[in-house]
């Protein structure tokens, strides 16, 4: 799914902004306007998802789930998306529910 959405998106980008160099795949309110580059309508990406019935919530998790089935790391996802040691144990926890374990009180 991400990986379709994706490619969907960056063809959707070079039609719209066929001259664009913001190098970032989803533009946030801080990645989008450069004075040099042209402006992007922030709720662009958003209609786009809308369309194919999915969020960019949804798409987030998306991604922590597939980084969380590769490594099974927490401390590599807490790096890697700046999330918390609770956050990162429960996507690793439910990427892997066979490897379940009880910590000691």
């Amino acid at each position: 799914l991400t990986h379709r959405l994706a490619a969907h998106w960056l063809t959707e980008r070079q039609r719209l902004w066929p001259r664009t160099t913001n190098p970032h795949l989803l533009i946030t309110r801080a990645t989008a306007y450069h004075p040099r580059q042209p402006p992007l309508a922030h709720s662009y990406p958003y209609r786009v998802l809308h369309k194919l019935g999915v969020t960019t919530t949804q798409l987030r998790v998306d991604r922590l789930l597939d980084e969380a089935r590769h490594s099974a790391d927490p401390v590599h996802m807490m790096r890697l998306f700046g999330i918390s040691p609770a956050t990162a144990l429960k996507y690793v926890s439910a990427a892997h529910p066979d490897r379940q374990c009880v910590l000691p009180r």
